[in-house]
């Protein structure tokens, strides 16, 4: 026995012959069929004892069920399965035994039974326990169904609604029963929501409803909405208390306009003029699934033919697109990390992706072809492919995988009867859960395997819905495959967030159409970077960037194999192309940069050194200096392209790979710009020098960098600030030495500014002695002399960030021991330098901020930005670099953590400034990497100020806090620079 129960999937053979040793099931022992009965359950061991149980519970009224488990083989596949399914079920055998001739009628209506059938069931309850227990008996039958395979899922979902449909009549009768002069006031309807609405409801969920209220003839509004109140109220406690004979489900009404906030009742005048004025877009998504399902029939459906003309116009609103993507966003961004995995309903790959984006293409759709308005998730997904919305394939895929991913949580639910969309952490529930789904031999492994493979579908699903058919509808394929039409191409690429759908559908065309192999790739490619594109600030920027890209790579055999075959490359160079101007501008001036983003080390920043030695390889292959710094520039150009991109891709994130830390991911674009811009004045410098004077310059020359530069803080837009500083060779004269250096150094700006494809480097030499009057370059001995006898305080304020960038390394560091007594003063500073640094400040604040621009978000020169916090860290160096070491570092977030450890700002202040310093800088950055240009302030134009959120990590339709981030992390940074720098409480 013991191995004949082993094979027939009993985990616990020795248990199993203990209880059918016992003498109620003694009829039954030995029966083949009952056995092979047990054996086919999702659980044998659950259902022999629950089968105890209930034989028990009947006491001598046993062997008519002993007797009809023998002789009727769909009673016995009925009954043995609800309890090797269900311990909630067994439970209400076991408490009400004789419902299990519930399961015996096996009639055509008992099949497949409707509203009718489940009210006739219903019918005579006369008290909510007695409810409850009726509905328990239902539920029982459409159990036995479903886990025998008689009903299908989408038959299971909606025998489920049918069964709430007269659950909820008969709780109103109920309720009108026990207020009759409430039920006189007014004309009450339920209108179903959600699943319920939607015919496609779980065993345990949430009834949603929305209540309409109208009164009768004679009654006062007033009076008529406080009656249906009462009775809306009776009704839900009927439906959603607690007995000893368990709930049913709860009914929930935050649906309703203004959800909790709001009244739970209201006239439809009320509803309509709320939804005219005040319903945001995801109302007018919910109120698709709209449907009367109890109270007053002419009254519910007045309802919902008056909110359906909204519900199909809801696509041509204003913010339809960045509504739709917050509300998914959202969804996911609510689950717990620790559950994400185990999420069939809201996690990547859930049964809540199906559903939005079928309703999303509802709404898009559907304004102009009525076939499309089913509220129930398989019909809709039918008719969009019928009408060729979606793929036949592609909906075929994705029919199956919500099927499965619904029968899954549907097994789920049935266990204990608990609301949850969780995979069972227990291998002996998801074996359980695997046998019910009919996987015998490996029930866990074959599950997780299943459900992999949907879920990956599914997760595809965007592609394989939205993007395919707009391919379809332009690239000319086979005939008569149905197609979307131009405009409903259109319609779905304005609800996707194009603004010009219309050029948006000719690079389509331009891309996919043909047959050759590079239009077959870009078939397969583009559904997926359309996606990403939409996912953008401006996914029309991305598609017309794509399109020139693959203009110019298109006949390179390894662009195209690029994309398809490394993972993150296509991903990567929409991220690139979507995000704003400046990247893209230098992909386009080289395209072949575009290799950088499928390897995998691509992104990192290269060292100094290295490029260095390429540009200066560079450098000594060309035959001029004109083309040595086109190829030093060409170097610049593509490693700006590499930390562009590594900065936005970064800054986004891709999928699986969560965004970068904004502070690291500042610091090491400063450290790339500063280097890539250093190499490009070296391979200038070169090139200078040889032009003129072949191997060697008669004096020694060096490049200091300063500001941005000399800090390692330098921004995309950012100027190169230096010093010229040389040192004349033996034998050579002041003279010659300093006409020499003034030719070098004027032949590096010129050659670095040349008009070339290629972005220039601007060199700023006027925060040298005596500014734009003074000399060029001077020698080492000229700058002693200066410093010595005119050296003003701001000099030594500008010279804290000096450090070497280019040319003779020894001469440089004579350099900087010259400027130390100027920069780490000893004894620090004089209160009149302290007041002139103050006064200074001031100064600019009042004169160089730009006319009309706002202080309050001006990064470099407005309240709390980057000149606030800078000043503030540069007058506590100058006070105290000379006995502190720590402060002796050109670079601003440094020089204030060596402050903070040194005492001199506390840890709050300090976080502070980091913060809005941190934050100016980034914004700066954004700015033109959206706009192509630097600025100092955020753009005025709407999709530009979109982007520079998405880089922020602002979701869509968050602009507005963004700014008030903004404004009030710079204005509590300002609090702290009016007391550290300005002395000021």
């Amino acid at each position: 026995m013991f191995g004949r129960l082993l094979r027939h999937g009993f985990t616990d053979p020795d248990a199993a012959e203990r209880l059918l040793a016992s003498g109620e099931l003694a009829p039954v022992r030995t029966d083949t069929l009952f056995l092979d009965a047990l054996g086919a359950t999702a659980d044998p061991d659950l259902a022999l004892v629950g089968l105890l149980r209930l034989v028990e519970s009947l006491g001598e009224d046993a062997q008519a069920l002993l007797d009809t488990l023998r002789a009727a083989k769909p009673l016995r596949d009925r009954l043995l399965g609800v309890l090797g399914a269900s311990t909630a079920l067994a439970d209400h055998l076991a408490r009400h035994p004789a419902d299990w001739q519930a399961l015996v009628t096996y009639e055509s209506a008992d099949l497949h039974p409707g509203v009718e059938e489940f009210e006739a069931a219903l019918r005579g309850v006369d008290d909510p326990d007695a409810l409850r227990v009726a509905y328990r008996r239902a539920l029982l039958s459409i159990a036995a169904r479903d886990v025998c395979g008689t009903s299908d899922v989408a038959d299971t979902a909606a025998e489920l609604a049918d069964l709430a449909t007269a659950t909820l009549r008969a709780a109103l009768a109920l309720a009108e029963s026990e207020a009759p002069e409430d039920a006189a006031a007014c004309r009450l309807a339920v209108v179903g929501m959600g699943k319920a609405g939607g015919h496609e409801l779980n065993y345990v969920s949430d009834v949603d409803v929305i209540y309409v209220a109208e009164p009768t003839d004679g009654t006062d509004e007033e009076t008529a909405l406080k009656a249906a109140n009462r009775l809306a109220a009776h009704l839900m406690r009927i439906c959603s208390d607690t007995t000893a004979e368990g709930t049913i489900w709860p009914v929930d009404a935050n649906l309703r306009p203004e959800g909790r906030n709001g009244p739970l009742v209201r006239t439809l005048s009320s509803h309509l003029a709320y939804y005219q004025r005040w319903a945001k877009t995801w109302e007018f998504q919910a109120l698709l699934k709209a449907r009367p399902m109890a109270g007053d029939p002419a009254l519910g459906f007045e309802y919902v033919d008056a909110v359906s003309p909204m519900v199909w116009q809801a696509s041509e609103r204003d913010n339809f697109v960045t509504d739709v993507q917050q509300m998914r966003r959202r969804v996911v961004a609510s689950i717990p990390a620790a559950q994400v995995e185990r999420e069939l309903k809201l996690g990547p790959g859930g049964l809540r992706d199906v559903e939005f984006a079928v309703q999303l293409l509802q709404l898009v759709h559907g304004r102009s072809d009525v076939t499309l308005r089913s509220p129930t998730t398989l019909e809709a997904l039918d008719a969009l492919a019928a009408g060729g919305y979606v793929g036949r394939q592609d909906a075929a895929a994705m029919d199956a995988a919500y099927r499965f991913l619904r029968t899954m949580e549907h097994r789920i639910q049935l266990y204990q009867m608990r609301r949850t969309h969780l995979m069972p952490e227990a291998e002996a529930d998801q074996r359980r859960l695997g046998r019910s789904l009919g996987y015998r031999s490996e029930p866990v492994t074959e599950l997780h395997k299943a459900w992999r493979r949907h879920a990956s579908a599914v997760r595809r699903l965007h592609e394989k819905l939205f993007y395919r058919p707009l391919l379809d509808a332009v690239a000319q394929l086979d005939a008569g495959e149905v197609r979307l039409s131009t405009q409903a191409a259109r319609q779905r690429l304005e609800a996707l967030g194009y603004a010009d759908p219309a050029a948006a559908l000719r690079h389509l065309e331009a891309l996919a159409s043909g047959v050759s192999r590079k239009a077959a790739i870009q078939r397969t490619l583009l559904p997926v970077l359309l996606g990403w594109f939409a996912d953008s600030a401006d996914p029309d920027a991305g598609l017309l960037a794509f399109r020139k890209v693959s203009d110019a790579l298109g006949k390179t055999p390894w662009y195209l194999r690029l994309l398809r075959d490394e993972g993150a490359a296509a991903e990567n160079l929409a991220r690139v192309l979507s995000a704003g101007r400046f990247a893209p501008d230098l992909l386009l001036r080289a395209p072949e940069a575009v290799a950088l983003l499928g390897d995998e080390g691509g992104l990192r920043p290269r060292s100094l050194r290295a490029l260095t030695q390429e540009t200066l390889a560079a450098v000594s292959r060309a035959s001029d200096a004109e083309g040595a710094v086109v190829a030093t520039r060409g170097v610049r150009r593509r490693e700006l392209f590499r930390t562009a991109a590594g900065d936005l891709i970064g800054a986004y994130g891709t999928e699986g790979v969560a965004p970068q830390d904004p502070a690291e991911s500042l610091d090491r674009v400063g450290d790339a710009l500063t280097d890539l811009n250093a190499a490009a004045l070296a391979g200038a410098l070169r090139a200078a020098v040889r032009a003129q004077w072949g191997a060697e310059l008669p004096t020694r020359f060096a490049v200091i960098g300063l500001g941005r530069f000399g800090g390692h803080e330098m921004s995309y837009g950012s100027d190169a600030d230096v010093l010229f500083v040389h040192e004349p060779r033996d034998g050579v004269g002041e003279h010659e030495a300093g006409k020499a250096a003034f030719a070098v150094a004027t032949e590096m700006r010129r050659l670095l500014q040349l008009p070339t494809a290629d972005p220039p480097l601007v060199i700023d030499a006027d925060l040298r002695p005596e500014g734009k009057s003074g000399a060029l370059a001077r020698s080492l001995d000229s700058y002693a002399a200066y410093y010595r006898r005119w050296s003003l305080v701001w000099e030594s304020q500008a010279l804290l960030r000096a450090e070497y960038v280019a040319g003779d390394e020894e001469l440089a560091g004579r350099f900087m021991e010259l400027i130390a007594p100027l920069r780490y003063p000893a004894g620090g500073l004089s209160e009149d330098s302290v007041r002139e640094i103050r006064r200074l400040k001031a100064r600019m604040e009042s004169e160089r901020l730009p006319r009309g621009a706002d202080a309050t978000t001006h990064t470099k020169l407005g309240r709390g930005g980057l000149t606030d916090v800078e000043w503030t860290v540069q007058l506590m160096q100058l006070r105290h670099a000379a006995e502190i070491p720590g402060l002796r570092t050109t670079r601003t977030r440094a020089a204030l953590a060596a402050a903070l450890e040194a005492g001199l700002v506390d840890e709050t202040d300090a976080g502070i400034l980091d913060e809005a310093w941190v934050l100016a800088s980034r914004v700066r950055n954004a700015a033109m990497l959206v706009r192509g240009r630097p600025g100092d302030t955020f753009p005025s134009d709407s999709r530009e100020l979109g982007a520079v959120g998405r880089y922020l990590g602002y979701e869509p339709g968050h602009v507005g806090e963004m700014l008030d981030d903004y404004r009030r992390v710079t204005r509590r940074a300002r609090g702290v620079v009016d007391r550290l720098f300005y002395d000021t409480e």
